[in-house]
């Protein structure tokens, strides 16, 4: 699906979000994310990085719906989607793929593909989807989304998807995760391709030095707050560095480059 390209407009902003949960003693409330706002304009890769438990995978679920902000507010495409369902908001043009995804019995993965491209994809079509994600496709097409996929192959599926599916917005959560070397390049070079797709706008949660390099834009999160947000060559010296601007250090970033 092609989108209308807006140079400078800003496709999704994130207003002072906070997200908290219950302690499981009952007493009182945990701040999962706290006073978060940023933007992203349209065309625009951000990878978002920061350590372990920070907050990351909750933000992305709240940009889906999958979560609902304890406060704040969240515009997407110049409406205020704060308070639409999960699929409201992929009407919208918002698409997400999990960093564990769900499996469908009875459903092949070439029903999934048109299902998620809203049209009906020959097989040469839905193979192009899949080798971009490292499989050998033909063998694919016709397996059920079930238990019998591995999480590697199950996750490289869901990525397939999504890119067939062409959203306004995509996020990507930990897209690494469970891929083999040989699959993670060719994984690279399709996010590579979203650089050349200005029409698109992707949100990418990775530790990996590789998919960083991809970025518009960089951003830390740790302890439930942006630390820092800006282009990779401003950011990622305070990532090798272990600390924010003000000088307080980042926890746990795990950057990894051995891909």
């Amino acid at each position: 699906m092609k989108y209308r390209n807006r140079k400078g407009f800003v496709m999704l902003e994130l207003k002072n979000i906070t997200f908290k949960v219950d302690n499981l003693d009952g007493k009182g409330e945990i701040t999962i994310l706290d006073n978060v706002s940023f933007k992203i304009e349209q065309g625009k890769i951000l990878i978002i990085t920061g350590p372990n438990g920070g907050g990351k995978s909750t933000l992305a679920k709240i940009i889906m719906g999958i979560e609902k902000p304890t406060s704040g507010q969240i515009l997407f495409d110049g409406k205020d989607v704060t308070n639409l369902s999960i699929t409201e908001r992929a009407r919208l043009g918002i698409g997400y793929a999990f960093q564990q995804p769900p499996r469908f019995k009875g459903v092949t993965v070439k029903k999934l593909l048109n299902l998620a491209s809203g049209n009906k994809l020959n097989d040469t079509a839905c193979c192009e989807y899949l080798t971009n994600v490292g499989l050998c496709s033909k063998e694919y097409l016709k397996r059920d989304v079930d238990a019998s996929l591995s999480g590697g192959e199950l996750k490289r599926i869901e990525i397939a998807s999504l890119m067939a599916r062409n959203p306004k917005l995509a996020i990507y959560d930990e897209p690494e995760a469970g891929i083999d070397l040989w699959s993670f390049s060719m994984l690279v070079d399709s996010f590579q391709k979203f650089k050349e797709n200005k029409d698109q706008t992707v949100v990418i949660i990775s530790h990996q030095e590789k998919i960083i390099d991809l970025a518009d834009e960089l951003m830390i999160i740790a302890d439930g707050k942006v630390q820092n947000k800006g282009t990779k060559e401003e950011i990622m010296p305070m990532i090798q560095g272990g600390s924010t601007s003000c000088g307080c250090p980042i926890k746990e970033v795990v950057l990894t480059n051995e891909r």
